[in-house]
């Protein structure tokens, strides 16, 4: 009930969305917002799904193997106005999970020219047959626990592929915001050089100031322009390439627009050192990493596959009997059927003098295993190690932000005090020029290091494979 109310609020969301592309109106998208949406209808989510429900299709399949089974047999031949033989065979098989069938069925034979091991008439029949050196393991068995194995591989292989389209999907959203702060920025010096312009201009036609001013207040002007041309282009890029994760419900594409802009509170929220665990507890949580959970999985499906190899060492010995009964009556009394001879009993046996198939396949599947867990070993250094790397990368991170906040602020004071001095004429236009660049710049280096860290607090959870 709960996931249904929160797709009717995503699909809402799209539809306003879309609404943004043909109306002049602005509509906002959050981080939790485009997540859900990533989540909910983003096709590589769908097809990880897709993999999961063909896993369950497996384990149902493998399960088919103890289905009982019902069959029959009949055949009839004449000639030369003799009947050979005219049968019909019905018969019932259940197997069990340790390998024995229970079979039940019967015979009806009439003709002149039947083999003799078949008797003439009608005989019921109900008995067993049991592979014994498949009492203890059997492939049918090892295919169902595959199955089941595979399933839980897919369901990690799920939740590494979601949590790398999420990461994937989380920078691009940070770097959308990052394109608009830095669009917004370059804007709002735009408006300030244009209200300069204004005022410098009066200043030069009541002669306060030498018109060479307006000729360098005009130059920088034009520089913010440009930069501000491009800025918009990179937030328009940057809001196409976080459309690619963005998708309606019934498989369509969102319609974006430059409509849509970053959510304020996403955009100004960083995230805290509260909301990172210590990388102690990190790095204890590493074996559910899923990618390592897949490797583990994949180990005891070859493990699996070893112990049906092992049973191959044995000999083949399968064992048959049947309790007859004449007519279509069931066979009475298991013990009095038996021991008055109405019985049917094989025995099958056969073994490789050498076993060099058997040995060979047991002798692979260990080095699979061993193969196997080398791999794992190599994986789980590879994600400690990427998890620290994020985790000192953010660790960083935090303190240039602190350093750039500082500065910036210094700059700004630095910034409008010089304005004030030029305001009452004791400072240049080159001057005021030089301090207004430096502000724009300490404030596109805050900008990006506020993108870098959101990036890497993401992450941190990325390596560490939670986030899905």
């Amino acid at each position: 009930m709960k996931e249904r109310k929160l797709n009717s609020i995503i699909t809402v969301c799209l539809l306003l969305w879309s609404f943004a592309a043909y109306a002049d109106t602005t509509m906002y998208l959050s981080k939790d917002e485009f997540i859900s949406i990533v989540r909910a209808y983003h096709p590589v989510v769908k097809q990880a799904d897709i993999q999961v429900a063909k896993a369950s299709a497996d384990i149902q399949r493998s399960r088919g193997a103890f289905d009982p089974k019902l069959g029959a047999g009949a055949g009839q031949k004449t000639f030369g106005d003799k009947l050979y033989y005219n049968y019909l065979s019905p018969e019932l098989t259940i197997p069990t999970w340790y390998g024995v069938e229970f079979k039940a069925g019967l015979d009806n034979f009439q003709g002149d020219r039947l083999n003799q091991d078949v008797t003439l008439g009608k005989v019921t029949y109900a008995g067993m047959k049991v592979p014994v050196n498949g009492l203890i393991y059997d492939k049918r068995r090892a295919a169902l626990q595959q199955a089941k194995i595979f399933k839980e591989m897919s369901e990690a292989d799920r939740k590494l592929t979601v949590n790398e389209l999420l990461f994937d999907a989380i920078a691009a959203y940070w770097n959308w915001v990052k394109e608009y702060q830095m669009y917004q920025a370059v804007t709002s010096l735009v408006s300030a050089n244009e209200e300069r312009m204004k005022f410098l201009r009066v200043e030069v036609e009541q002669g306060s100031r030498p018109a060479i001013d307006t000729v360098e207040g005009d130059a920088q002007y034009q520089v913010i322009l440009q930069q501000q041309n491009n800025a918009l282009i990179n937030y328009r890029n940057a809001g196409l390439d976080l459309s690619n994760y963005m998708w309606m419900e019934n498989g369509e594409p969102l319609n974006w627009s430059d409509g849509i802009a970053p959510d304020r509170t996403s955009a100004d929220v960083l995230p805290t050192p509260s909301e990172v665990p210590e990388l102690s507890g990190l790095l204890s949580t590493i074996d559910q990493h899923p990618k390592l959970q897949t490797l583990d999985r994949k180990i005891s499906a070859l493990e699996i596959d070893q112990k049906v190899k092992t049973q191959d060492l044995l000999p083949k010995l399968s064992l048959s009997a049947n309790m007859l009964s004449k007519g279509y009556g069931l066979p009475g009394d298991v013990s009095s059927n038996y021991l008055s001879g109405n019985h049917k009993v094989s025995l099958d046996f056969g073994v490789p003098l050498f076993q060099r198939e058997a040995r060979g396949g047991l002798q692979a599947a260990k080095l699979k295993i061993r193969e196997t867990g080398y791999e794992k070993d190599r994986v789980t250094l590879q994600i400690e190690n990427k998890v620290k790397s994020y985790y000192n990368e953010y660790t960083n991170l935090q303190l240039q932000l602190k350093n750039y906040e500082r500065a910036l602020s210094a700059y700004q004071q630095l910034y409008r005090g010089e304005d004030l001095r030029f305001k009452i004429g004791e400072s240049t236009m080159f001057l005021l020029n030089s301090r207004e660049i430096k502000v724009l710049e300490a404030t596109q280096k805050l900008i990006e290091l506020r993108a870098k860290c959101r990036k890497s607090h993401a992450g941190i959870f990325y390596a560490a494979g939670q986030l899905n």
